[in-house]
């Protein structure tokens, strides 16, 4: 009985030591060989996916590190707690999002200022680093059919809000909740809807607007579509909406270990406007190009690739 019991557990100790063997041989031959990825995430819609992908190209092209894709993850919090878990290396963000939505801050008008304060922030409580911006503001932007703008001389938020209560509104699940969208918005500016607000995926408004399904949302002011449906984009004259400054954001621990990174990073400020955003959107959702290709040739028109 006793052979039979060590030989029992022997066989055990084999099957463990297997076991590990098969799950630790891939981490320590990337260890040897050098070959650590860099984690590059984004949110779930178009843009983002975007330029998630013109930080992997940028890395992969100046640095030579290897990139792990981990694109369409979720929203604003998901790809928040994946950044400060470790979970991604790095993601772009936007100012006012983290302003208002992390950090829960009243929203203030000024970018430098809010850049200032996210930027702090970020360090001091989780180690994050925020380069330098993309170059453009990607701001909520209330959006209508532009026959209905034009037939009613509609041009502001203040002026939709004579309107809204015969209109039927669709929003995004984070504008519902946030502290920088439709609950403020809707006290801000007195909106009140024929009923309820949908509540749909972001990508979905734009359509279901241009289809008569809704007859407001709240898009992004850089979306291809806006012009492709023909939607007219409303000023937001009372100022509600704080800057949103978009701003690639990587754990400091990683760009430590990898100042090459840090370098390939900031090379990428200043490089977007608000209308070559627009372009790339409607490049991938109105043209349906591939979004390696369409980042592929941005960079190469910048002298980047």
């Amino acid at each position: 009985m006793a052979e039979n019991n060590s030989a029992t557990i022997a066989m055990k100790v084999l099957v463990i030591l297997s076991v590990l063997c098969f799950v630790l041989a891939p981490v320590l031959l990337s260890c040897r060989d050098g070959s650590e990825r860099i984690r590059i995430g984004s949110k779930n819609f178009s843009e983002q996916i975007i330029l998630g992908e013109l930080l992997a190209q940028q890395i992969e092209s100046k640095t030579g590190l290897k990139v792990e894709r981990r694109m369409g993850l979720g929203g604003t919090f998901i790809c928040h707690q994946a950044l400060t878990a470790g979970e991604i290396d790095a993601y772009v963000e936007y100012t006012g999002t983290a302003f208002t939505a992390i950090f829960k801050h009243n929203a203030i008008a000024d970018p430098a200022e809010v850049y200032r304060r996210v930027k702090e922030e970020y360090a001091d409580r989780h180690g994050i680093e925020v380069t330098a911006p993309l170059g453009f503001n990607n701001t909520f932007a209330i959006i209508i059919r532009g026959e209905e703008a034009r037939r009613l001389k509609i041009k502001t938020i203040s002026q939709a809000a004579r309107y809204a209560p015969g209109w039927r509104a669709g929003f995004g699940y984070e504008f519902m909740e946030r502290a920088d969208g439709f609950p403020g918005l809707a006290q801000v500016y007195g909106l009140k809807f024929a009923e309820p607000p949908k509540v749909m995926d972001l990508t979905l408004t734009y359509r279901a607007v241009a289809e008569r399904e809704v007859d407001l949302i709240a898009g992004n002011s850089t979306d291809g579509l806006i012009e492709k449906l023909d939607l007219v984009v409303l000023e937001d004259d009372r100022k509600y909406f704080p800057p949103y400054e978009a701003v690639p954001l990587a754990r400091k621990q990683t760009l430590d270990r990898h100042p090459e990174l840090r370098r390939a990073l900031n090379q990428l400020g200043g490089l977007i406007s608000e209308e070559e955003m627009r372009r790339l959107n409607y490049q991938v959702d109105g043209e349906r190009r591939d979004v390696k290709q369409v980042v592929r040739d941005f960079l190469r028109s910048r002298g980047l690739s």
